[in-house]
């Protein structure tokens, strides 16, 4: 059973603006992956679920999480029907994300007041999906549609809440041009999580990326307040 409510997740999402998107078959990795994330300030983690016995790894994630790791927020990912959804609300997801538009999936999340994250891109499927309930959608792959886009989906729908997740990567130019355009927040795997740093298991190297890119994202945030 999730832990933090659909809005307290949202907010969260709001107030740091960035999702660290992971998935690793060895669970100690991944505790390691999730401790380096918290210690660098995250307190969100999409665990992408995508490989064989991936709840169970999931599972053993979650436990650590509320053990160990205070106000640390997970959910999962590439999640793509109401079963899957089902089986990681039962293991105490606080968010579901998925790669394409499900009613089933809204239906059986709502039921629970678990956020929940379609992947959209066209404002036909924004707007359906924020008639099923969404709170932030996910805009997927972000590096086809680019910042011009959310500008564009915000120019008649400014109360939409935007998530780009792939073509996000740390550097100030790409954050900024996000963020500048109006998303709420981004999700980042590769591009956070390297394989160099999995390889070298540079958990410190992790934890000071992920540091410094919530830095990066609360002055580009704060400075579009200000201006």
């Amino acid at each position: 059973m999730a832990k933090y409510s659909r809005l307290e997740v949202a907010q969260v999402m709001n107030d740091t603006g960035m999702i660290p998107l992971f998935f690793h078959p060895d669970v100690e990795l991944s505790k390691n992956v999730l401790k380096a994330c918290y210690d660098g300030g995250a307190r969100l983690l999409e665990f992408t679920s995508r490989g064989d016995f991936a709840h169970e790894v999931f599972a053993e994630l979650n436990k650590y999480a509320l053990k160990e790791l205070p106000g640390m927020i997970l959910g999962v990912g590439s999640v793509t029907d109401a079963a899957a959804a089902s089986l990681y609300m039962q293991l105490g997801a606080n968010f579901i994300v998925t790669p394409v538009l499900r009613e089933d999936i809204a239906i059986v999340c709502n039921r629970r007041k678990v956020l929940w994250s379609p992947g959209c891109g066209t404002l036909t499927e924004i707007t359906r999906a924020e008639e099923l309930g969404c709170e932030i959608i996910k805009l997927f792959p972000g590096d086809i549609y680019g910042p011009k886009f959310v500008k564009g989906i915000k120019g008649p729908q400014p109360w939409t809440s935007i998530m780009p997740t792939g073509g996000v990567n740390p550097s100030e130019e790409n954050l900024r041009g996000w963020f500048d355009a109006g998303v709420t927040c981004v999700g980042m795997g590769s591009q956070l999580i390297s394989k160099e740093i999995l390889a070298n298991r540079d958990f410190k190297g992790l934890a000071k990326i992920v540091s410094d890119t919530l830095a990066l994202i609360s002055n580009i945030q704060n400075k579009g307040k200000d201006a």
